[in-house]
């Protein structure tokens, strides 16, 4: 169960207000914290006018989708499931920059028509302060659909969690294939005892991200890990010396500059 009393008390207090004003919720929830944390506010702010929805999808491993299950049922949430297509799309697929946004815009397109059959007066996900910054476009679609993200909104700062096609470069096409080698690349290495693991794939060639002080054990368990890793279907593994860290991907991405006239 989510902790709420190591937050900070200001920002919970404006969260629960937040969240009470919005009368009855449709939360979208992927098990992540900041989804776990917007879900638990609203189901004790509004009881039962705050159902979860949980979106399937071949970007979203299914070991998180299991965990998502087990945890809202755990907090005895009303929890109702759909499934997405973004991976399907092909402006999904060719893996622009704006991927996200097409994502969201599939979730929404999917999640509104569920809203108004639960007579809900609002949809929210949790977006946090770190959804403001960077490149985030799928935030954008929220905020032009008037989805509410109230954990944002009481300028909260906690991580959230990330589909699997953020693994891949922009640019480098999305495929469903590629989602399940990532996925099962990831499951190996966490399996060898690391918690926080992302496998960038780079054709060929994953490049594991760990958090700063694992990078030491990765290295020293590298046999195996570079087994386990092949064995998921890569031919080359290499560790990223600056560990692990969100957006990571988006530094490599350089926009063509539109010429002048």
């Amino acid at each position: 169960m989510i902790q709420l009393d190591s937050f900070n008390a200001t920002r919970m207090n404006d969260a629960r207000r937040i969240v009470r004003e919005l009368g009855s919720v449709l939360v979208a929830y992927s098990g992540g914290v900041d989804s776990t944390l917007l879900l638990r506010l609203a189901m004790d702010e509004l009881e039962d006018r705050a159902v979860a929805v949980l979106a399937s999808s071949p970007a979203y491993p299914e070991s998180e989708q299991s965990a998502a299950r087990e945890l809202a049922h755990g907090m005895g949430a009303r929890l109702v499931e759909v499934a997405t297509t973004e991976v399907e799309l092909e402006a999904y697929a060719r893996n622009n920059p704006d991927r996200c946004f097409h994502c969201k815009e599939e979730l929404f397109d999917t999640l509104e028509p569920l809203r108004q059959e639960l007579t809900l007066a609002h949809l929210a996900y949790g977006a946090t302060a770190d959804d403001a910054g960077d490149h985030r476009p799928g935030h954008a679609s929220a905020v032009r659909r008037g989805v509410r993200f109230p954990l944002l909104e009481a300028n909260w700062n906690k991580p959230s969690f990330a589909c699997l096609s953020s693994r891949i470069p922009h640019g480098t096409p999305v495929t469903v294939a590629a989602l399940r080698q990532i996925e099962a690349a990831e499951a190996a290495v966490k399996a060898l005892g690391f918690g926080q693991v992302r496998v960038r794939h780079h054709g060929d060639v994953a490049r594991i991200e760990v958090d700063r002080e694992d990078i030491e054990r990765l290295v020293a368990q590298r046999e195996d890990v570079a087994a386990a890793v092949r064995e998921a279907g890569y031919k080359f593994v290499s560790v990223d010396l600056e560990g692990y860290a969100t957006g990571s991907l988006n530094r490599a991405w350089k926009p063509t500059s539109p010429r002048s006239s």
